[in-house]
């Protein structure tokens, strides 16, 4: 890790972030992180434009744009989506509008040449945001539906890769591969045990399998501190090591609950043996709770058995 840059992010004022305010820091290669209260948006500068992964709520949008601003004159050309959740795409509209568009790859946007940047995600993402109704300014232009997606801008391949059943079904990590940097989205969370919701298509086995494919990415450097840099969809900046302890311990949760549910055991009992115990001091996160999550995760497993 680059020890400046999470020493600067470990002291950022939570006051400030409870007004709204952003901090950005350099990643590595052409990649910089802005980290606000609506989480973690990853920005890509270069001689071509900028690009976007995941854009914080819309009414942050003023506010991200500027701060892009600063670090770059080009316009932006894509916005890509790990998820469609209000964190990850509530500003999309507003910062595609303030974008140019290029096409990079088939879409099933039939506009052809548009002035906004374009947005990608998973074609799920799409698929549920229309469910939804929400206004369709918002929706993913550029789609893919395979297993993963590549296009190359600013002189580095970008590589996305759809992780099924994760937070929901399309959920998408991003790899910077020249930077080595990955956009890990919410399926990694630095301040929360991991959200996912099943009515969307998410399960917990899916955000391990999740986990487990941002390690079979990222590379650690010596004594397995530095290398491959990991963005959250919330919180620091993280390296290979720091994925694997949260791996691990989603697994760890995971297990024991799925046991209990192999013996049929109701969710009282599961909650009163506090299967997060070890954890909960690591994540006091209030919006979303050890008790919530390990409910989330029952049903999740209960879900598997019928």
């Amino acid at each position: 890790m680059k020890i400046m840059s999470v020493l600067l992010l470990l002291v950022l004022p939570f006051a400030a972030w409870a007004q709204g305010d952003l901090e950005v820091l350099p990643v590595q290669g052409s990649v910089f992180a802005i980290f606000g209260p609506g989480g973690n948006t990853t920005v890509q500068v270069g001689s071509q434009g900028v690009v976007v992964v995941d854009t914080q709520p819309a009414a942050l949008s003023a506010k991200v744009l500027e701060e892009i601003g600063r670090l770059s004159a080009k316009p932006i050309r894509h916005i890509i989506l790990t998820n469609g959740a209000d964190q990850n795409a509530g500003g999309a509209a507003k910062l595609a509008k303030a974008g140019r568009y290029v096409r990079v790859i088939d879409s099933i946007d039939p506009r052809g040449a548009d002035a906004r940047a374009a947005i990608m995600a998973h074609l799920n993402v799409l698929d549920r945001m229309t469910q939804a109704k929400l206004p369709s300014d918002s929706w993913p232009t550029d789609t893919y539906h395979t297993e993963e997606w590549s296009l190359f801008v600013n002189g580095e391949a970008v590589q996305l890769f759809h992780i099924p059943e994760a937070q929901t079904d399309g959920d998408t990590i991003v790899f910077f591969r020249r930077s080595d940097v990955i956009s890990a989205g919410g399926i990694f969370d630095m301040t929360s045990y991991p959200r996912f919701d099943p009515r969307a298509g998410g399960s917990i086995d899916g955000i391990i399998e999740g986990l487990n494919r941002i390690l079979d990415i990222a590379v650690p450097g010596e004594n397995q501190e530095g290398g491959t840099v990991v963005i959250p969809g919330r919180g620091r900046l993280s390296d290979e090591t720091d994925v694997a302890n949260y791996r691990d311990m989603v697994t760890i949760i995971r297990d024991r609950i799925r046991s209990m549910v192999d013996k049929g055991a109701s969710l009282e009992e599961v909650r009163k043996s506090r299967p997060t115990r070890d954890y909960d001091a690591l994540y006091p996160n209030m919006e979303w709770t050890g008790e919530m999550f390990v409910e989330a995760v029952y049903r999740s497993l209960s879900k598997e058995r019928k």
